[in-house]
């Protein structure tokens, strides 16, 4: 085995309050950066899909009748014991994950605020009462918890993709089963344990991990008790849980995947545009849904552009997560290598010039290098397809209007960014690009305060912000009078 876990690190399933072994036995959580095993969980088995949900429903009523206080407090103090655990936090999530101790760091202070957030919102729970336009009666509404959820996230951010779904759902008021990545279970198993510090009752969450994801989603979607399924990864995932959920009208949230254009004016500030490229792109090593993924800057700046980017992204120092000197940690696992290796070589074949990189790195681990393309067509697979590594493909564009039809011509509508000196252009633009989030001069959107969430097929409805919580509530209208 590699390097120790932090003091503590549950490695067993939590159930209804206790942590127990898998139905099916267990199976193996590598380290990216060696390809070595680090330990072993558990893969559950119907029977532990099926008490987690008993115990789930069980805690139900309980939780939805605490007062709005006492769910807020017990979310504050989440916050707190994910700050104080940072570190222990940040070295598991690198450990397991691969990622720069640097961003595993930044990953636990935006994972913690969402309890910090939702401890705010969970007070603010409203209704609403008017009167009917006939003036013959008052319509009154109320919110109440949607029921028990299924959350599914992803390994990328091990933490902030439960904390983004959990913090919400424990707000509202409702009970959950969180079902991590196989890649990535040891994060979710010790948020599982700080909640229950936290004085979150036992059942209200429970964490189910697998390395068979498709039969434990069917088992708990099958229950009738289970009324929530939110779900971030693949969109080609997310097409089969919709399919899955529409068997019995289960709500459905979906934050599926990106392919962010990255608009860079003739007018641009390049010193900013790079540094706002640093973020977009390399954050996370490329391994983010809202990585900018696709570069169309003006043929007047792309040399220019192109050279910059690529002394700032060949600067970056790789190797294994937990190195503190890391700045670029390995690819999750070698199916992620295979798959942008593929891409890279298809678009050099396409006509692509390599200008940083471009090449796989031999092991050991999962290790793909900076690279930078240039002329890249924009039907070649890089400029085309999401690549979720630190690959920016760069595609010369005659003017705006032509950047503006590139970043729109994918089914894909999560997140873009684009960088002009000119205000007033740079928010025509934004509102012409068919995405949810946009980043203005800035290479980072994403914040606990603001709607997370993409169009056409990066999802169904917003996560963070005020609306957040929305996605965990019900509406009854009462019709009254007096």
């Amino acid at each position: 085995m590699s390097a120790p876990l932090p003091a503590g690190t549950p490695t067993q399933q939590l159930v209804g309050g206790a942590w127990t072994a898998g139905e099916q036995g267990d199976f193996a959580v590598l380290n990216p950066s060696t390809g070595e095993e680090i330990a072993r969980v558990p893969r559950a088995g119907r029977g532990d899909v099926a008490r987690a949900v008993d115990a789930a429903a069980a805690a139900l009523p309980g939780w939805a009748a605490t007062a709005p206080r006492e769910r807020a407090e017990a979310l504050r103090r989440m916050f707190e014991l994910m700050t104080a655990r940072r570190e222990d936090l940040a070295y598991l999530m690198s450990l397991e994950m691969g990622k720069a101790l640097s961003d595993a760091r930044g990953e636990v202070t935006y994972a913690a605020e969402f309890f910090r957030w939702f401890s705010e919102e969970a007070v603010r729970v409203g209704g609403e009462l008017r009167m009917a336009p006939s003036g013959a009666n008052r319509i009154l509404t109320f919110k109440r918890p949607v029921g028990v959820a299924l959350l599914l996230t992803p390994w990328n951010f091990p933490a902030a993709m439960a904390t983004r779904k959990i913090a919400p759902a424990l707000a509202a008021g409702c009970t959950v089963l969180l079902k991590p990545a196989e890649d990535t279970p040891l994060t979710a198993l010790l948020l599982g344990q700080l909640l229950a510090e936290a004085g979150v009752p036992d059942g209200v969450v429970n964490v189910l991990t697998t390395d068979r994801p498709g039969e434990v989603v069917e088992w708990a979607l099958a229950d009738s008790r289970v009324r929530k399924l939110s779900f971030t990864g693949s969109t080609g995932v997310g097409r089969i849980l919709l399919k899955q959920a529409a068997d019995r009208i289960v709500n459905a949230s979906m934050e599926l995947g990106g392919n962010a254009p990255f608009i860079v004016l003739d007018d641009a500030d390049l010193d900013a545009a790079v540094e706002g490229a640093m973020l977009a792109k390399m954050r996370n090593g490329g391994q983010a849904c809202t990585a900018a993924n696709r570069f169309f800057v003006h043929h007047s700046v792309a040399a220019d552009f192109a050279d910059r980017l690529a002394q700032a992204m060949g600067a970056l120092r790789m190797g294994p997560g937990t190195d503190e000197k890391t700045q670029l940690g390995p690819i999750i696992n070698a199916k992620q290598v295979d798959g942008i290796a593929q891409k890279v070589d298809a678009s050099v074949a396409a006509g692509a010039k390599v200008l940083l990189g471009g090449a796989r790195h031999e092991g050991p681990g999962f290790f793909y290098p900076a690279t930078v393309l240039t002329d890249v067509p924009a039907d070649a697979p890089a400029g085309r397809e999401e690549i979720f590594g630190p690959v920016a493909a760069i595609v010369p564009v005659a003017d705006e209007d032509e950047a503006v039809r590139l970043a729109n011509s994918t089914d894909m509508g999560l997140s873009g960014y684009v960088y002009t000196r000119d205000l007033a252009r740079g928010l025509r633009i934004s509102e012409r690009l068919e995405v949810g989030m946009v980043g203005l001069n800035r290479g980072l959107v994403s914040d606990p305060a603001a709607p997370f969430g993409g169009v056409k097929e990066s999802g169904l409805g917003r996560e963070g912000s005020h609306e957040g919580i929305e996605e965990y509530l019900e509406t009854t209208y009462v019709a009254t009078q007096w």
